[in-house]
């Protein structure tokens, strides 16, 4: 007896659940740094760990295991997502696509350009922090409001979202990976042309690639390029065709291919695990009215704030806009203004992506809080916002 499974529906729902456990482990990170444990939290997470020696030696701190290695997970997962929706969903075709395609370059352009013009003075490098959306936060609110937003938008964000992640992905392998070293380099790109050719011969083990995989997640972490970005590399290598042997089914065509198969096994860890372990670890900030005050006074904060809360849901609705008139693209049915720009504040939830950008742009730990803080702040405000412009648009 098969197990049925409908791919986009269910990562759907797990992004909805994944929502709710990344603000409650969230809030306990936050809890946790201003209680009696804070300084077992802090040290726990300063820990470090070593495996191997000289050439092959791997050093990381329980932090750094966790935004290294384990969102390695996530960014599979994402990675899994964009090849899906390239292949086969939202992002198919030139037509499908264009709309999302052009309000998420707006969502992207105009919070980088608030920020630059805030704090670009003071700490230019944190332009890629605002620019980031959260799948799990935004699709879980649209899903939460239910009735209220329509259900092409849901499809609408989550094509967004997806071509979000592709820009703060190659924002993290171009601007937040430093001191290249080359013949690391080489090494990664001999493990993707080995992986490329297990797949041109059919090879299925699962072992076999996990080997590949991670001689690829260690040649880019001793290359100096972020080594989560093998998770994205290798859910792009993913090929969408029909998995064998599976005792699977999918609902809507009947077929399971290698990447839903994939989605299926790996989506549930990164959703219940990776990601609110890693909001436990991260989101970990001393709040005192010295810190409040701080961020306040802060530029970068500001920048973040405003570039997220502001940024997004303009620089979404006016590409929009700009797209339908200039007749590249065509509004979602029963879509209005209004039920963009509420789209476009749930896209300002940036929270998962954008503090791991935070963490990467700046290497003070005053200001890594601080931006944290105003990501925090932000994503609230900006989901507050997109459920009073949804529910307001409802009653009109």
């Amino acid at each position: 007896m098969k197990s049925r499974i409908s791919p986009l529906r269910d990562f759907l729902r797990r992004e909805s659940t994944g929502g709710l456990l990344i603000l409650i482990a969230s809030a306990l990170g936050l809890i946790t740094a201003n209680s009696p444990l804070s300084n077992t939290y802090f040290s726990t997470l300063d820990i470090n760990l070593s495996v191997g020696t000289n050439w092959y030696l791997i050093n990381l701190s329980i932090l750094k295991i966790i935004n290294y290695l384990f969102m390695s997970i996530f960014f599979f997962v994402v990675g899994l997502e964009i090849k899906r929706e390239m292949t086969s969903g939202h992002l198919a075709s030139l037509k499908k696509a264009m709309l999302p395609l052009v309000a998420a370059l707006g969502g992207m352009a105009v919070p980088a350009l608030i920020y630059l013009a805030i704090a670009g003075g003071v700490a230019p490098e944190g332009w890629g922090v605002p620019v980031a959306t959260d799948i799990a936060l935004a699709v879980g609110l649209l899903t939460i409001l239910g009735p209220s937003v329509a259900a092409s938008l849901r499809s609408f964000l989550l094509a967004l979202a997806v071509i979000d992640d592709i820009g703060a992905i190659l924002i993290i392998a171009f601007v937040y990976s430093t001191g290249v070293k080359f013949s690391w380099l080489a090494a990664s790109v001999l493990s993707v042309l080995f992986i490329a050719a297990l797949q041109k011969v059919r090879v299925t083990s699962t072992f076999i690639y996990a080997a590949f995989a991670f001689a690829l997640w260690f040649s880019l972490y001793q290359t100096g390029v972020h080594p989560t970005l093998a998770g994205v590399i290798l859910g792009l290598m993913t090929p969408n065709i029909a998995h064998g042997g599976t005792d699977l089914e999918d609902l809507e065509d009947g077929t399971v291919s290698v990447i839903e198969w994939l989605e299926h096994k790996f989506h549930p860890i990164s959703t219940f695990f990776v990601v609110p372990l890693f909001a436990f670890a991260n989101t970990g900030v001393v709040i005192t009215l010295e810190s409040i005050q701080g961020a306040i006074e802060s530029k970068i904060a500001w920048g973040i704030f405003l570039g997220l809360v502001i940024g997004k849901p303009i620089g979404v609705l006016l590409a929009a806009i700009a797209a339908k008139k200039a007749k590249i693209a065509e509004m979602p049915e029963g879509v209005d203004n209004a039920s963009l720009l509420a789209t476009g504040s749930a896209a300002g939830i940036g929270f998962t992506v954008a503090i791991f950008i935070a963490n990467l742009a700046f290497d003070d730990p005053q200001t890594q809080d601080i931006a944290v803080l105003a990501v925090i702040v932000a994503s609230v405000v900006s989901a507050a916002l997109s459920t009073a412009i949804f529910k307001v648009s409802a009653r009109n």
